[in-house]
């Protein structure tokens, strides 16, 4: 009985500890050599104000006066934190082993309602890893493998867990391809796999016709399934949709077109070989790992992608994707910095790891760029960024500082 009430205690006290702060807000005074606000041109010998968790002002050291009582970090450079556009990362965990990987049910192709908030932990370790390599969001949810394996939600990498989740339910995510038929009996080729899916959405338009109904009798039940695809259908949600070859890339196009889904393309190992046909549909593209092994579905892709799309006028995201190998998920500041290194400037790096990927979840109002009135989420470099013995040496979210060890 005695350890009876004693592990009660304990996960008493680990559910209160989740929900606790775990750092206080502070007055702060972030000094950079470079600050890169993502909002106009970088300032040298910069100086971001903190105050309650958002940013007060920002500008050039003779321009901005620290009060008082301010806390002050210095840098050589100084970013807003990055986003992550999509990743798994809280669904898959760190180990690769089957208690930590819940991003992707098995038991259909085609499940919409599956909740990335039911499966998310907070406590996982890969959310800490990332945190300290300067990614302060993430747009996380099921990974790819389904036709549709579930949602996508946005929280911060916070310490404070649940108490930073800015959205339950940010996009739907889709697989167009052939690691689909690997995971499943059916579907087992492309052809098939596009049937299923434009059934399941006319399945969904005739459903909001019904529940539309004036006459409540005459309204069908209510359908989980179909309910998140016709909330995706009237654009409440985004279609993320996975595809990597030149041919599934088309039928995504194809698929957006008829049922004018608002579509992110995801993945786009082949992008390269349809720029005009991506500009044409006006769909970005959160790009795979800049560094993905090159096998099935992306064989093709190359580390010039990233630049070729920008070049083209492309919006684009570079996102730290799903392995399958410890630790789950890449480095994004690593990904962004391969991706100079093959044709991409620096300026358009940190905007596909900032500005780009809070505007494709829908946040730039709050994060992606230092700002006066936004999020306090701030990352401090003793270096070039995109630099490989560059370091994170603090990370702060909400004007609290989560991290400050140079890793």
């Amino acid at each position: 009985m005695k350890k009876k009430i004693q592990l009660a205690a304990a996960l008493l006290m680990g559910a209160v500890m989740l929900n606790m702060p775990q750092a206080q807000a502070q007055q702060l005074a972030i000094k950079g050599e470079t600050v890169y606000t993502m909002a106009g041109a970088p300032i040298k010998n910069g100086v971001v104000l903190v105050k309650d968790g958002k940013i007060e002002a920002v500008g050039a050291a003779n321009a901005v006066q620290v009060p008082q009582g301010y806390v002050t970090y210095t840098a050589k450079v100084v970013t807003p934190g990055f986003v992550d556009a999509h990743t798994s990362v809280g669904l898959a965990g760190i180990y690769n082993i089957p208690a930590d990987q819940q991003q992707l049910e098995k038991t259909a192709p085609i499940q919409p309602e599956l909740r990335a908030l039911d499966a998310y932990n907070p406590q996982e370790e890969l959310v800490e890893w990332v945190r300290n390599h300067g990614v302060t969001t993430i747009n996380t949810g099921h990974g790819p493998g389904a036709l549709v394996s579930g949602q996508t939600m946005t929280i911060k990498t916070s310490p404070d867990g649940f108490a930073t989740l800015m959205d339950t339910t940010k996009m739907i995510a889709f697989t167009l391809g052939a690691t689909v038929g690997e995971n499943y009996n059916s579907p087992k080729t492309s052809a098939k796999g596009m049937a299923m899916l434009r059934a399941e959405l006319q399945a969904a338009q005739a459903y909001a016709r019904k529940a539309a109904n004036a006459d409540v009798s005459k309204r069908p039940d209510r359908n989980l399934k179909l309910e998140y695809l016709t909330g995706m259908l009237d654009k409440k949600y985004k279609a993320l949709v996975t595809a990597n070859r030149a041919n599934d890339i088309m039928a995504a196009l194809r698929l957006a077109k008829e049922f004018d889904l608002d579509m992110i393309l995801d993945g786009g190992a082949e992008a390269y070989l349809l720029i005009d046909e991506i500009k044409a549909a006006g769909v970005p593209v959160i790009l795979h790992p800049t560094m993905a092994r090159a096998n099935g579905d992306s064989k093709n892709m190359s580390f010039e992608t990233a630049g070729v799309l920008a070049r083209a006028g492309v919006p684009i995201a570079i996102q730290s994707g799903f392995e399958q190998y410890v630790p789950r998920a890449r480095v994004l500041l690593f990904e962004a910095g391969v991706a100079v290194a093959n044709g991409m400037t620096q300026e358009q790096a940190l905007a596909a790891v900032t500005t780009t990927p809070a505007r494709l979840i829908g946040l730039e109002h709050r994060i992606g760029s230092l700002e006066k009135g936004k999020d306090a989420d701030v990352v401090l470099f003793d270096g070039d960024p995109f630099e490989y013995t560059t370091h994170v040496c603090a990370v702060i979210i909400d004007g609290k500082e989560v991290n400050k060890e140079c890793k």
